[in-house]
């Protein structure tokens, strides 16, 4: 099958074609740069804002993954403005480009950041959100929320108006190889191998449920197929881990570190327990790695980008003859 990916040069747009490429789909990548593109995938360096040049780049492509956004929430609030424009105007091209072209569907990326904007409260059992749970807008808190609570609404709406296939993918909270500096994996590892302390925003009890990028990019491949048309998808992380084990992890695997508190961040994630049944149930995924052995794969990748492997030693020139 042949396949778009908006901001396939990213953290997890790269992990996504990666992973496309090895199911044997012929794989497009419509990103601006080409930091980490696989060279087995076309490249079109296209604005996800250019509507004409998007529409001509997924003519012949039957699906696009469309995962071209600001998800650094700290540059969302800096510049509310051009998030709104990428994430929303963003989204809204996409979504009328492949109308335009005639693709059969647009798989969404999103956030389980979402559920902060949940109306209703797990029961008292302690039980988990899942796909259905309704939003109340006022809650939707952070832009960043805002921005894909609307993207949802523009593919449902036009799944509504031009029956336009979609997929909903709900990203957890991502780590692994090529993630941003600022995020808070990195940040700890980076810390401890300069043997600096480990800052903690906050008391450190906030908690994550951390996915594994790969474990990730695993779900764009399973969500090709029929049972994923016109769903939504919560791919959360297996285990709430707390940003004190995150510490913890870093310092077992790099350690002895330190570590030091300053005041929380203001408008937070704050986490819900959120069900991925669903994925499993229909499309058969569920996150394979463990948090501690994701970190320790991520600190391997890190020192290989910082000590790559030497060349290979030229070949010796001929001998003189005798």
């Amino acid at each position: 099958m042949r396949v778009a990916v908006t901001g396939g040069c990213g953290f997890i747009g790269s992990h996504v074609v990666d992973r496309l490429v090895t199911a044997g789909h012929d794989v497009l990548v419509l990103d601006t740069t080409d930091q980490y593109l696989n060279p087995a995938a076309e490249h079109a360096r296209v604005d996800v804002l250019d509507l004409p040049a998007l529409t001509a780049a997924l003519n012949g492509a039957e699906v696009v993954f469309h995962l071209a956004a600001m998800a650094d929430v700290e540059k969302v609030a800096a510049d509310p403005v051009r998030a709104v424009r990428v994430n929303i105007d963003g989204t809204a091209t996409v979504l009328e480009a492949a109308r335009l072209a005639g693709l059969s569907r647009t798989v969404l990326a999103s956030t389980v950041w979402v559920y902060g904007a949940a109306q209703t409260e797990p029961g008292p059992d302690g039980g988990e959100l899942d796909e259905h749970v309704p939003v109340d807008l006022e809650r939707s808190g952070h832009l960043y929320v805002a921005s894909k609570l609307a993207a949802e609404m523009l593919v449902h709406s036009y799944r509504e108006l031009y029956g336009r296939h979609f997929t909903i993918l709900r990203y957890g909270i991502p780590y692994g190889p090529r993630m941003r500096d600022e995020l808070v994996v990195a940040r700890f590892v980076k810390a401890a191998l300069r043997h600096d302390p480990i800052t903690i925003a906050g008391d450190g009890r906030q908690t994550r449920n951390f996915v594994y990028v790969e474990d990730l990019a695993d779900a764009h491949v399973h969500a090709l197929s029929p049972d994923a048309q016109d769903e939504t998808f919560a791919l959360e992380g297996p285990t709430a881990v707390s940003i004190r084990q995150i510490a913890d992890t870093v310092d077992r695997l790099l350690g002895p570190v330190t570590i030091e508190h300053i005041e929380a961040r203001p408008a937070d994630y704050t986490p819900r327990r959120i069900s991925a049944a669903r994925a499993k149930r229909l499309l058969g995924w569920s996150p394979q790695t463990s948090f501690t052995d994701g970190v320790s794969r991520y600190v391997d990748w890190h020192r290989a980008q910082d000590d790559p492997p030497a060349p290979p030693a030229p070949p010796a020139p001929p001998r003189p003859g005798r």
